[in-house]
């Protein structure tokens, strides 16, 4: 998905900027970026790829080139970042975070209004920050730029932008992400995760509402922006991707799993008989917990992760490298699953390719049987607005495959996908069932949606809920037209 951190101080802003960036390096392996606004009014930027290697590694030798009051940084999960753009505002420095789906028809528009070139390409592909810089850039202000971007893109795009000394942060249309404002003497900060905020003494000042845009200076923190009315904050950071000790709309992430594994357990009551609880690491081990606590079964560790080297296994292209990722970074623990009738709790099942190796290697250890429990419904929907997947297809899907073989085809309309996505029906048990039969475990359970966003302990209104019910935003589609500076 990718993550990032921006900072105004009174002094140097570069250990803060480094630092707090490196906060965000769960959230994206592909590239890392910081840019910093020297004092001889200069932007010196760095840029590395951070595919094998930790992102502090990458830039511990490029900090003495680094002197400035202003600086943000990236971890991006696809293209090289931040940019610097030149442009009738100026030369700023750019990042973002999130998913443009109608990225060819901005594109074509824009050389259909006298734009040239891109010059940014990564994977043979348009870099769509520098897509969203040249959208800012047809506004007469950077402000007006920045509110014509939000409009015309379909998906989500968060940004922070520096412009000599001042940062603009914005959150997407629909808040699908988080930007949080944190401050201390001197200093304001922008972050993504509230966790970044702590250890450099930062204290969360603000989250910004869904659309909403600020300019922050070493002084003061201005809206520019009212937030919109329509908030469809992504329900999967507080299943997966979210840091355990962030919060987001005020709701903390490792609290909020620990009551939905609660939950989970509450559904169990008298249908499984197991020895102890574990939770897949990292981000199954707090459902996993609170499982363990509501059922009164012990928690024990049949796998533990081996952090020193291995990144998190959603990021690689390949499935082949994800799969070993996934199996490199496991390793079992012979005397907690040896004849042990074992519960699994994960954050979710989205290809089950590797869930399926990992039940293979607990039977391979002797394990008597393997129980799965799901913290989330089952994944029917690609994601539209965020790149935390990278599935091709959504026939990828453990669910949808499943339906597939069931329905015998794989045409799914939306008639056919309607009948699975009806808790506990006939259609659904069966969908479940022939993914537990494709994994080879002794019983599957997937978590109620309702009591997913009831563990979460937000306004089911203000949650995006697509990739388990289909279900969008009701709004209208963003409508591409000429910005009135392109008319004469």
């Amino acid at each position: 998905m990718g993550g990032f951190f921006g900072v105004a101080a009174k002094h140097d802003c570069t250990a803060d900027v480094f630092y707090g960036t490196d906060y965000h390096s769960h959230l994206g392996t592909r590239r890392g970026g910081l840019a910093i606004y020297s004092d001889d009014h200069r932007i010196i930027r760095r840029i590395h790829d951070i595919t094998n290697a930790q992102f502090r590694s990458k830039f511990d030798s490029d900090l003495d080139d680094f002197s400035g009051q202003t600086g943000i940084g990236i971890i991006s999960d696809l293209e090289d970042q931040p940019l610097t753009i030149s442009s009738h505002f100026g030369t700023y420095a750019i990042v973002t975070v999130g998913k443009i789906n109608n990225q060819r028809e901005l594109v074509e528009q824009a050389f259909a209004n006298g734009c040239s070139h891109f010059s940014e390409t990564g994977d043979g592909e348009l870099n769509p920050t520098e897509l969203v810089a040249t959208l800012i850039n047809r506004g007469d202000t950077i402000l007006a730029g920045i509110e014509y971007a939000q409009k015309v893109i379909d998906g989500s795009c968060s940004i922070l932008l520096m412009f000599q000394n001042t940062l603009y942060a914005a959150r997407d249309r629909y808040g699908r992400t988080p930007v949080l404002i944190g401050e201390k003497p001197d200093a304001f900060a922008v972050s993504m995760e509230s966790s970044a905020f702590p250890n450099l003494d930062y204290r969360l000042k603000h989250e910004l509402g869904p659309g909403e845009v600020v300019r922050i200076t070493a002084d003061q923190v201005v809206q520019l922006k009212a937030p919109g009315c329509t908030m469809k904050i992504c329900a999967f950071l507080w299943v997966y991707y979210g840091y355990p000790s962030s919060s987001y709309e005020g709701i903390n992430t490792e609290s909020a799993r620990y009551r939905n594994g609660s939950r989970l357990a509450a559904a169990d009551v008298g249908e499984v008989n197991i020895d102890s609880v574990c939770g897949i690491p990292d981000s199954g081990v707090a459902h996993a917990i609170g499982y363990a606590n509501a059922s009164g079964k012990p928690y024990q560790r049949a796998f533990v992760k081996y952090t020193p080297t291995w990144p998190r296994s959603f990021m690689p292209q390949s499935q082949a490298a994800r799969n070993l990722i996934a199996r490199m970074k496991l390793i079992p623990v012979q005397e907690q699953i040896e004849n042990k009738r074992l519960m699994f709790c994960d954050d979710s099942i989205v290809r089950g390719t590797q869930l399926r190796d990992t039940v293979v290697r607990l039977y391979e250890r002797g394990a008597k049987e393997v129980h799965m429990r799901s913290a989330c419904p089952p994944i029917l929907f690609g994601c539209k607005f965020l790149n935390f997947s990278r599935s091709r297809s959504e026939l990828d899907l453990a669910a949808r495959r499943a339906i597939v073989r069931l329905e015998g085809t794989d045409q799914l309309t939306p008639e056919i996908l309607a009948k699975y996505l009806v808790y506990d029906s006939p259609a659904y048990r069966a969908m479940v069932e022939e993914i537990r039969a494709q994994l080879n475990l002794t019983s599957l359970k997937f978590q109620q949606l309702d009591q997913l966003i009831a563990a979460i302990g937000i306004d089911p209104k203000k949650v995006c809920t697509y990739c388990w019910n289909g279900v969008d935003v009701e709004a209208e589609p963003p409508v591409i037209h000429l910005h009135p500076r392109d008319q004469h």
